[in-house]
């Protein structure tokens, strides 16, 4: 249940980030609300997570998730390029959080 939990904070949190752009400054009252409102549930989410997660962990996937996935929403969605770097970068961050994921002791079983 915690990692659908986490699974549901991360697609809310990037939700929201991917609104960003479309509230023009928080001035679009429509997408700031609903940025705003993806934001607080993301949090409501992640704060239910770090009961049984620790905390750390529990932000390290929560990040990391969501940086990839924001990129991937603003490459396909939003047409930002890409590069080689950007995408080394990335891969680095899904490795680390595999390898948190699956092999260290701080994450209960």
């Amino acid at each position: 249940m915690v990692y659908l939990c986490l699974l549901l904070a991360i697609i809310a949190e990037v939700s929201a980030t991917s609104l960003l752009p479309r509230t023009q400054g928080f001035s679009q009252p429509l997408p700031t609300l609903l940025c705003l409102c993806g934001y607080l549930l993301a949090f409501a989410l992640l704060a239910q997570v770090v009961r049984v997660l620790p905390v750390g962990i529990a932000y390290a996937i929560w990040c990391g998730a969501g940086i990839v996935l924001v990129a991937g929403v603003g490459w396909w969605r939003l047409k930002q390029p890409l590069d080689a770097a950007a995408l080394l970068g990335m891969g680095l961050i899904v490795a680390g959080t595999l390898i948190i994921h699956l092999f260290s002791r701080s994450v209960p079983h």
